[in-house]
């Protein structure tokens, strides 16, 4: 009944004083999907449970009776679908009523020299099992659980055998406590590829109100080269619940514009382009003739020569929503050469590319994808090597790489067994 729960803390630790860039919000209808996995999770680890023997004595007036029931072992249960609310300012409360659980042994009894032996079946019926499970942070900052209370009240057994319901408390809390352990060695850094690295530490406690259980996370990239923060802050922002849905994610500007950042302070926002590249049945060619009639100048001093253009960031691409769109502000620039016959390179001019892109995304297929227009786009002539032309034509390799992308879709990250159903994406502005 916590797996979805456990999905959400196995993320967190703490980052206090910071505002979140991520929120998350698992609503009564996701609690009651994993209260269903739980049933089953329960069912299967009452069935593996390992019983100790008992043993104990009877006074029958003329002596004491000794007994030992060894080799207990589960030969079935049903457990009925759990009954688990938030509990405000705590946790989570779940109640099993009507458990019923049949077990299997060996018994011994000895009285003085007397001694006698066999099996049993036992069946134990409307057991009733009601556990509280505290959500916090402990004094090292991680997220914390623990099992604040659990009862279990047997109704009713075939045979007299007290105390049929002391082993469910256990191995409630015994998995807690596991649980538990593991947060407590979480990593709250990850690896998402060979260069970014995000970092999603709680930035406060969890809270914890009669319909959701909601997190806020720090939701910061990192390059893996260094673990340098960007020159701008997380701003506030308000995730609404949608009842409608199990979880509700919210991803601020501050999550995107800080991978953006991480890529380009490890120099990887910039591309080589050379003739190879361009399409064979393309009549433009990357070389000194082709750029003939845009700078007539150009194949006079460097005649019949093939071109290379490396196009790159000026500075940090910035990403800001808006109402149902995303908009990208990307100061580029693009250097050409000519390469010379021994291989070398050439410097010939530098333009600045100033480029607004905007794009309306969804999410189909687990796929995030769209449709994306360049609203705006400007050249100018930085510096030249072969004198001054007039900067009249277009150079367009990032809009359509990025058009490409959105179209072919971006696939999201998923959790092991877990895939988004209906879901659905709002883009709103702070």
């Amino acid at each position: 009944m916590l797996s979805l729960l456990i999905l959400l803390l196995n993320l967190t630790n703490h980052a206090f004083g910071q505002n979140p860039a991520i929120k998350a919000i698992l609503t009564n209808k996701g609690l009651q999907y994993g209260s269903h996995i739980g049933a089953d999770w329960m069912q299967e680890k009452i069935g593996s449970v390992i019983i100790p023997d008992v043993s104990g004595g009877v006074d029958i007036g003329i002596g004491t009776v000794h007994y030992v029931l060894d080799g207990i072992s589960v030969s079935g249960c049903d457990v009925p679908e759990p009954s688990v609310e938030f509990y405000e300012g705590v946790g989570l409360k779940a109640v099993i009523s009507g458990l019923s659980i049949s077990m299997s042994g060996n018994w011994h009894t000895r009285f003085g020299i007397i001694t006698d032996g066999g099996s049993f079946d036992l069946a134990v019926f409307n057991v009733d099992v009601t556990s509280v499970v505290q959500i916090g942070s402990d004094q090292s900052g991680h997220i914390s659980i623990s099992s604040k209370n659990c009862d279990a009240k047997v109704g009713e057994a075939s045979i007299n055998f007290h105390g049929g319901a002391r082993y469910i408390c256990p191995l409630v809390e015994e998995h807690v406590t596991d649980l538990e352990r593991h947060l407590a060695e979480m990593q709250v850094s990850f690896k998402v590829n060979s260069a970014l690295v995000l970092d999603v530490p709680l930035t406060n406690s969890p809270l914890v109100d009669s319909i959701s259980l909601g997190l806020d996370l720090k939701g910061e990239f990192y390059s893996v080269q260094s673990h340098t923060d960007p020159p701008f802050k997380a701003e506030p922002f308000h995730l609404a619940e949608d009842k409608g849905h199990m979880l509700s994610l919210g991803l601020s500007e501050f999550t995107v514009n800080s991978a953006s950042y991480a890529y380009f302070s490890a120099g990887l926002l910039q591309a080589q382009i050379n003739d190879s590249m361009i399409p064979k049945a393309s009549p433009f060619r990357l070389n000194t003739t082709s750029f003939g009639p845009l700078i007539p100048q150009l194949p006079k001093l460097f005649p019949n020569m093939l071109m290379e253009l490396q196009v790159y960031a000026r500075d940090v691409p910035m990403f800001s929503f808006q109402a149902d769109k995303v908009t990208m502000e990307f100061p580029g620039a693009v250097k050409a050469f000519a390469i010379q016959p021994n291989a070398s390179r050439t410097p010939l001019f530098k333009l600045n590319v100033d480029s607004i892109f905007s794009g309306m995304i969804r999410i189909s297929e687990e796929k995030l994808n769209g449709l994306v227009e360049l609203s705006n786009f400007t050249l100018t002539l930085a510096s030249s090597e072969v004198g001054t032309f007039q900067v009249g034509f277009t150079l367009n390799y990032w809009f359509l790489f990025v058009a490409a992308k959105l179209e072919e879709g971006i696939v999201l990250p998923t959790m092991h067994h877990i895939h988004l159903v209906n879901p659905a994406l709002k883009i709103q502005q702070v």
